[in-house]
């Protein structure tokens, strides 16, 4: 699409199902074969059919960059549905763009916390500097902004994402030349996850169920997700019930040394279960001293001086 046609799309088809009839055009032979090819290894997951149509619309815009007309008429011939029934299921879901989406779908969280935390701020600076509203695309292409109502990161708000990558901890300046550099063509790394944001039409593909081989990439999980976590292991808690047979379906409850809980605090108090730092994460060191988490002065009993003084066996 020309860029005149993404500003069009951005200004008059925010929010609404767009079939032009571009958008129903053949696909070519070749894009076809393919696109039969994948969707038969997509269809042979599911008992039924049309349980693969979710997966099938990720592949369309995989191709497409959005649902397009032809797309639904594609899942709809290859799952044996009616188109209207294939419309009603992308119209339901919001990953399901219903107009040409940018190469970067840029996500700024407004829900409650990221809002008082700066994310309505930086919703308002964003949408100014790049003249465009929420599902709306820059006339070049690049960039669709969207208020998102929740990124699921609430202990790094404000949180930006761009497409489902996590950027944490966001200012008006980091969000700014983040879209600027996105435009640019410049490589962004995430705070988390992937080391590099892929695009739109790529991440589609990753959703339809096919690996782009970056699973492991980066760090899954920071510090601020596995304080409490940390926190149990030092303290010796567990689930409720986990110390019947000192085992659980996690594995032993035992603690290794730098684990135990100090001599003479107080009984287990329910707790995550005990689960392996290491499993929480995919790679990275976020578990090394250097970035060990301070616990709240007001519930560090472990690290007070009567705490040490106990758990080397002395008196305060």
């Amino acid at each position: 699409m020309s860029a005149g046609d993404f500003a069009t799309a951005g200004a008059q088809a925010s929010g609404h199902f767009t079939v032009t009839q571009e958008s129903k055009a053949p696909y070519p032979d070749d894009v076809l074969a393919r696109l039969h090819a994948d969707a038969d290894a997509v269809i042979a997951r599911y008992p039924q059919p049309r349980s693969a149509l979710l997966p099938l619309l990720h592949l369309v815009q995989s191709v497409d960059g959005y649902v397009s007309g032809r797309g639904i008429a594609f899942c709809a011939e290859r799952l044996d549905l009616e188109t209207a029934e294939v419309s009603g299921v992308a119209t339901f879901y919001t990953q399901y763009k219903r107009h040409p989406n940018g190469e970067y779908t840029v996500g700024v969280c407004t829900n409650t916390l990221c809002a008082i935390m700066g994310g309505d701020a930086i919703w308002d600076a964003v949408s100014d500097h790049l003249g465009v509203g929420h599902d709306e695309t820059t006339p070049d292409g690049r960039i669709t902004l969207e208020r998102v109502e929740c990124n699921a990161a609430c202990d790094y708000a404000p949180v930006v994402m761009a497409n489902w990558e996590f950027f944490d901890n966001q200012t008006i300046a980091s969000t700014t030349e983040l879209v600027d550099d996105l435009r640019a063509g410049r490589s962004v790394t995430p705070t988390r996850g992937a080391d590099s944001v892929a695009t739109f039409k790529e991440v589609s593909r990753v959703l339809a169920g096919f690996d782009d081989g970056r699973a492991n990439e980066g760090t899954g999980a920071g510090d601020a997700s596995l304080v409490g976590l940390r926190l149990a292991h030092r303290r010796g808690w567990s689930a409720p019930g986990s110390e019947q047979n000192g085992s659980t379906e996690h594995g032993s409850t035992e603690h290794t040394p730098d684990q135990a809980a100090p001599e003479g605090s107080a009984p287990s108090a329910p707790g995550p279960a005990h689960v392996p730092v290491d499993s929480a994460r995919r790679t990275g060191s976020t578990d090394s001293p250097s970035n060990e988490p301070d616990e709240h002065p007001a519930d560090a009993t472990a690290a007070s001086p009567a705490a040490d003084s106990e758990k080397k066996g002395g008196t305060a």
